[in-house]
């Protein structure tokens, strides 16, 4: 079992609830959202509390964590986008922090879990839902009527453009959880030949060598990913919200 790489996704019940015949379980994944939430509070906390006029190395890394979500909701969405700042920075931070959590031994990697990345999909989707109604009525399907379409097209690419609307949290969803699936599946099936080689001696220990370099790649690889998965689903997220806060093409 240390060497299957599907055992380290499996849900553990940590805490057994069951309310009215439904499990409300404290898991594991449960255990490391909370500690993903945890830690990212703590290092905002810790890193801005003393608001030195000359930073520090931890304040420069949470204010250039600030520009850099700011800048990149700007670009996608304009002025008007900051007023959704909060639910940005608060996404692109637990992803990013969930993913870098999983890099460590013996820690779960929630965001390898597709009910997760669906949940946090389908919360971007509703708030561009919710927002682009309240804001625009039924202006915002306008969203799904591109201009300058001839009228005879116009069935033909409202379709088009509600599959592709409601395909939004699929793709979004599938991208992270695939990428972080396969990531540690692949990290810990090269892990594991490192240790199944050693047990044969010198032999063994010289042929792991190569396996263990390619552990050490990956794990190097997995840190990229990690923060380029989270810009992705940060940026898709910037791009969604301008469509609700200008639906017209």
């Amino acid at each position: 079992m240390a060497n299957d790489p599907i055992h380290q996704f499996q849900i553990q019940k940590w805490i057994p609830i069951e309310i009215g015949g439904l499990d409300f379980s404290f898991t594991n994944s449960s255990a490391f959202m909370v500690a993903t939430v945890a830690a990212a509070s703590a290092f905002l906390y810790l890193s801005t509390s003393s608001r030195g006029l000359v930073p520090d190395r931890l304040q420069s890394l949470s204010e250039m964590t600030y520009e850099f979500v700011a800048n990149m909701l700007r670009d996608a969405a304009g002025t008007q986008g900051m007023r959704f700042f909060p639910f940005v920075f608060s996404l692109f931070v637990f992803v990013l922090v969930a993913n870098l959590l999983g890099l460590f031994p013996y820690f779960f990697t929630v965001t390898s879990h597709i009910i997760v990345t669906f949940a946090l999909a389908l919360l971007v989707v509703g708030t561009v839902v919710v927002y682009g109604f309240m804001k625009h009525g039924l202006g915002f399907l306008n969203l799904f009527v591109p201009k300058g379409v001839p009228a005879i097209l116009v069935p033909l690419v409202v379709l088009i453009e509600v599959v592709s609307f409601l395909s939004r949290p699929i793709s979004l969803s599938v991208r992270l959880f695939a990428n972080m699936l396969a990531g540690h599946i692949t990290l810990k099936v090269f892990a594991g030949f490192v240790v199944s080689l050693s047990t044969f001696g010198f032999v063994g220990i010289a042929g792991s060598v190569l396996p263990l370099a390619m552990t050490v790649a990956i794990t190097a690889l997995e840190i990229l990913v990690a923060f380029l998965q989270a810009y992705v689903f940060a940026v898709l997220t910037c791009m969604y919200l301008n469509d609700a806060i200008h639906p017209g093409h």
